[in-house]
């Protein structure tokens, strides 16, 4: 294996799905501002997903719409006006 090609900082992370709150802990290197404390009890960094495996239409078989930008209601409060 070749010297210093892997990162440095790799270590246990908490991803959490912000549209139904399911968290899983697996090791990553990914940048990360909080912390979370997680069901073990310890504290890790997290880092939020807008849409996880747990949330996807193709893996749930469910189709759920998740407006995360209010894009509808920037829609609806401009043409609203006009009415």
């Amino acid at each position: 294996m070749k010297n210093e090609i892997h990162p440095s900082n790799y270590r246990l992370v908490v991803f959490k799905d912000m549209s139904n709150g399911y968290q899983f802990l697996t090791k990553s290197c990914v940048e990360t501002k909080e912390n979370i404390t997680y069901e073990d009890g310890n504290e890790y960094p997290v880092y939020k997903l807008e849409i996880s495996s747990a949330s996807h239409p193709f893996y749930t078989g469910k189709t759920n719409f998740v407006d995360t930008a209010g894009r509808i209601d920037k829609f609806n409060k401009r043409f609203a006006k006009k009415k």
